[in-house]
């Protein structure tokens, strides 16, 4: 039974940005490029955050990195997100993108890669929360549009930060923050930790977004309750599954649980991606990274382990489109 009425489903407001509603997908690398923006946008996203961006690339100029900062007026929210850990750079960088136009501009501090770690950045901020307050006082600075932040429950399991570092992004001027309730050493196994959504919730005055672990409607029910948070952030939930905000809402509206679609709009869904990645990136790379897109789209329907097993055989939007329909007709 939904646990949340229609009425108490109201918009997020960040900063100066009001979202419809408070379900936002999550920045993923790899994953939340334009095309799939745009999809979930479609089926109800309150916002949509970006691809991390480096903010040292954004001041040298590279053209890969701005290729990655564009939006489409189908967007009703878009975050951008920069990674860094030099605060000087960062606010030169977000000065440099002044004429992109997204609506707010969120700063990486959950990255658990070893490679964005081992440079300072990242969920390594969780360790040095001053630069981390610093970095966010050069963005604030640098832009009039909200400046908000995504961490984890800190860095490991003996220190658990996120409330420190979540005060320290409050009294830096941030406009909210996220929280994705496991620790970098975890990276995204296990459960997440709610309780560390509700102590950071407890302690700010500014909106708290909760992140881990919500795949559903009633998960997402369950959150709200347990936490108190301002909006759910959802990310692994949604690749190959973009219905999920779509579904999540209806649940709030009257309590409905709807799982993922029949399979002829599975076959619709990878063919309008197809095309619009193909439209986005060229053919080449579009259906390449196509194959990755298709195994999650298919995951639990019938005949999806044959075929992920040919999924590699898609080199062209053609042969996807045949593979696609054969599927669909096994």
């Amino acid at each position: 039974m939904n646990t949340r009425t229609k009425q108490e489903l109201k918009p997020l407001q960040i900063g100066s940005v009001t979202l419809e509603n408070p379900f936002i997908l999550a920045p993923m690398a790899g994953v939340t490029d334009l095309p799939f923006r745009i999809l979930c946008s479609r089926l109800g996203a309150g916002m949509n955050c970006m691809e991390m961006i480096s903010a040292k690339a954004i001041t040298y100029k590279n053209k890969a990195t701005y290729a990655m900062t564009e939006i489409s007026p189908e967007e009703k929210v878009a975050s951008l997100q920069l990674f860094g850990s030099e605060p000087d750079v960062m606010g030169e960088a977000v000065r440099m993108i002044e004429d992109v136009p997204y609506h707010i501009l969120d700063i990486n501090m959950g990255c658990p890669v070893p490679k964005v770690v081992n440079n300072g950045e990242g969920s390594a901020l969780m360790k040095n929360p001053v630069l981390a307050g610093q970095l966010i006082e050069a963005a604030v600075a640098a832009t009039d549009r909200p400046v908000t932040v995504k961490i984890r429950a800190g860095f490991d399991e003996e220190h658990r930060n996120a409330v420190e570092v979540a005060r320290i992004a409050q009294e830096s001027g941030a406009a909210a923050v996220a929280v994705h309730g496991r620790t970098r050493a975890q990276f995204y196994s296990g459960e997440a930790d709610w309780e560390i959504i509700a102590a950071v919730k407890a302690a700010l005055t500014i909106p708290v977004i909760g992140n881990g672990d919500v795949t559903d409607g009633p998960s997402a029910a369950a959150m709200f309750a347990q936490t108190g948070c301002d909006g759910i952030m959802i990310g692994r939930a949604s690749r190959g599954n973009p219905w999920i905000f779509e579904s999540i809402k209806k649940y709030f509206e009257d309590g409905t649980v709807i799982g993922k679609p029949p399979m002829h709009e599975m076959q619709q869904m990878i063919l309008e991606h197809g095309r619009m990645l193909v439209a986005h990136k060229g053919e080449y790379t579009a259906i390449r990274e196509m194959r990755q897109h298709m195994a999650w789209y298919t995951a639990g329907y019938p005949n999806s382990a044959a075929f992920r097993r040919r999924i590699n055989e898609a080199e062209t939007l053609e042969s996807l489109e045949m593979l696609v329909q054969t599927l669909c007709a096994e």
